[in-house]
């Protein structure tokens, strides 16, 4: 089988040239993109539908790989989308049925923009969640219950923040295993 494309699914953040999905980007060998989509476009049709296309552009095999915000995206496109996905690893999810930090879309405004409520079904790929003990958007517990609603494998990364540069990430090699694992799955 080819080796699978990496689809770079990122969160609620402009483009960032220290993040590790930029970096990833410009590591690996076969990597495509979905467009940021910042902290002001929050229509989440609007996302699923940059993955459908995204996706739909590639050939062969899929490994998504999304950040945050971007692990709720993919949520919302596997309920409909056709496209299959190899795998997906699926890196600090926020909990987006809490109050976000200031900064952070509100739960009124995710509301409105369709992100409410989150999926809990099962994907319909293999997934890896990595979450973080000390992650400002979610707590470890709740997005332990994340991964199990999405009958994914629970990595626990020990306190990385939200895996951003603010947090110290820039590089994130790990990210290079998990991928690996969800590539040589099938």
């Amino acid at each position: 089988m080819p080796e699978p494309t990496i689809l770079l699914v990122p969160g609620l953040r402009d483009a960032v040239a220290e993040h590790w999905q930029t970096l990833l980007e410009a590591q690996a060998p076969r990597v495509r993109s979905v467009p940021p989509m910042g902290r002001t476009d929050l229509d989440c049709a609007a996302r699923c539908t940059a993955i459908e296309r995204a996706a739909q552009a590639i050939e062969g095999p899929v490994v998504i790989v999304a950040h945050s915000g971007g692990c709720i995206t993919v949520a919302h496109w596997a309920q409909s989308s056709r496209r299959r996905v190899h795998g997906a690893l699926l890196a600090t999810p926020p909990d987006f049925d809490t109050a976000m930090p200031a900064g952070y879309p509100t739960l009124a405004q995710l509301a409105a923009a369709g992100w409410l409520p989150v999926p809990r079904t099962r994907l319909p790929f293999r997934s890896i969640v990595a979450a973080s003990r000390n992650d400002p958007l979610g707590s470890f517990d709740r997005v332990a219950a994340l991964a199990r609603d999405w009958g994914s494998e629970f990595a626990d990364l020990g306190e990385v923040g939200h895996l951003n540069p603010a947090s110290g990430y820039g590089p994130w090699p790990a990210a290079h295993d998990f991928i690996a694992r969800l590539a040589a799955a099938h």
